[in-house]
């Protein structure tokens, strides 16, 4: 700006009779604007210095489907919520061979999905450094069913029947068979795998189902069942969670901010709108899934990550220890852990404000 002050007082100053000195007066002022204009768009940020959006990879704990931690991720991909948190997620699924897991602890997954009791015994053997971002399901998902026509109707109807159980026994089944008055011994365990038609085939009489997925299976059948539910016997159980590990979080913890507040928001939004959290559902789990189990299954668990007064995801100390003690109770957990080590709720608190 000084440079064009001057140059006025000069051009004031200048006395010219011909017509040279009015074009060299122009040329000079076209000069300086010239100059003034590249200082000012030096000042300016390059458009190519723009703010990437970060990227982070999420693995779902098993294949495509309703469960309410990937749905929150499908919905939050799906209407630009990881967007509008500039972040560019990748959506992988495990197998279900526990691959998830050992992938989030070599740092080849930043987010992944597990169950509460899973990620204690985890921790405990062989030390997996997994944490609980989020607690989506409040209540185990497990429960125990037997075929309406059976005659077992409560749990001291156990006694020398046949009770399956899916590659290891699972930790809540020692602690009914306690309430029952029963032992190991007193039942005939027996490895069936995660095919229910095990249970309409006689090979076992009481077959233990993820409370989302196979009681729709056996009822579709056209098969009356008798269930138990483990959380109505008072023993301490927790559904699914996302987590992470303590490495991944504090590389960048506004990042896992930023992913935690869009899932949760994927959740909210499913929840308000079923039939189109479905559809979403179905863009990934493919024109094979029955759009009605993956209804069934997001009812189900939407329902057991319900607590009154309390925001999706929250978890709590008392919550924990109760798990981690049980587990220890029943030698279901190799080694006490420290549960406070286990979970964080920095995430959703800051996904809430």
């Amino acid at each position: 700006m000084k440079s064009l002050k001057r140059f006025a007082v000069w051009q004031r100053e200048t006395r010219c009779s011909t017509g040279t000195c009015w074009r060299v007066s122009h040329i000079l002022l076209a000069y300086l604007i010239l100059a003034l204009a590249l200082t000012v768009s030096g000042c300016q940020k390059s458009p190519t210095t723009t703010t990437q959006a970060d990227t982070l990879v999420f693995m779902a704990g098993y294949k495509p489907q309703a469960n309410l931690p990937f749905v929150g991720v499908y919905v939050a991909q799906e209407k630009g919520y990881f967007a509008d948190e500039a972040l560019t997620v990748t959506i992988q699924h495990s197998a279900g061979r526990g691959e998830h897991l050992q992938l989030l602890a070599a740092g080849k997954v930043d987010v992944t999905t597990q169950d509460a009791a899973i990620l204690l015994q985890r921790r405990a053997d062989p030390g997996l450094p997994l944490l609980s971002i989020a607690l989506v399901g409040q209540h185990g998902q497990q429960a125990y069913v037997a075929l309406a026509d059976s005659g077992i109707v409560s749990l001291q109807d156990w006694r020398g029947r046949s009770i399956g159980y899916k590659g290891t026994p699972p930790p809540d089944l020692p602690a009914l068979l306690d309430i029952a008055g029963l032992s190991a011994e007193d039942v005939s365990l027996i490895n069936v795998g995660f095919d229910p038609r095990v249970l309409v085939e006689g090979l076992v009489e009481i077959y233990p189902v993820y409370n989302s997925n196979e009681p729709y299976l056996l009822r579709s059948w056209g098969y009356e069942l008798q269930e138990w539910q483990v959380s109505d016997y008072g023993v301490p159980t927790l559904g699914l969670a996302y987590v992470s590990t303590p490495e991944i979080v504090e590389r960048d913890p506004e990042r896992m901010e930023r992913f935690v507040r869009a899932a949760l928001r994927g959740i909210t939004y499913a929840a308000a709108h079923l039939d189109e959290a479905v559809e979403i559902v179905m863009l990934y789990a493919g024109e094979e899934a029955d759009p009605e189990h993956m209804r069934f299954m997001l009812d189900t668990e939407l329902r057991d990550a319900q607590v009154e007064g309390q925001a999706i995801g929250w978890q709590t100390a008392e919550q924990w220890q109760a798990l981690a003690d049980s587990l220890l109770q029943y030698q279901a957990l190799s080694a006490p852990v420290d549960v406070s080590a286990a979970f964080t709720n920095r995430f959703v608190e800051a996904a809430g404000e």
